[in-house]
């Protein structure tokens, strides 16, 4: 399994929400498979050095939201994928971006026409980088 989760103590994000994201992004590049089995809750415990409280709630906010199939005393599998489910959860996280993008825009005066050069060059930066 190809599978490297970095916690960070100082990024004021929640432990458990950084093992989630963590988990979600590799799922969502393909560094997981379908059916591929994770780690089980007090192994990644112990190999992140977290609680098992934070990583079941990890793996519980995962299969709530249907990334992971966890079933007692077999373990949590990357679930089949939801194409259409991901695109919405993905569409629905830049929603926020943006509206949160706009409340800071309109608290500093830009334009709409200045965001759109913004954009432009965040979406160069990234077919660059």
């Amino acid at each position: 399994m190809s599978l490297s989760i970095v916690i960070s103590n100082s990024s004021g994000v929640p432990i458990y929400e950084q093992i989630k994201e963590q988990i979600k992004q590799a799922i969502l590049m393909g560094l997981l498979s379908q059916g591929e089995a994770l780690p089980s809750i007090r192994q990644l415990a112990t190999e992140l050095k977290v609680s098992v409280m934070t990583a079941t709630r990890a793996y519980s906010e995962l299969d709530a939201e249907g990334f992971l199939d966890t079933a007692q005393g077999r373990g949590s599998f990357v679930a089949p994928t939801n194409n259409e489910l991901i695109r919405e959860q993905m569409l629905r996280r830049v929603e926020d971006a943006f509206a949160s993008a706009a409340a800071a825009a309109r608290l500093a005066g830009v334009s709409k026409q200045e965001l759109f050069h913004i954009l432009d060059f965040v979406l160069e930066g990234e077919n660059n980088g």
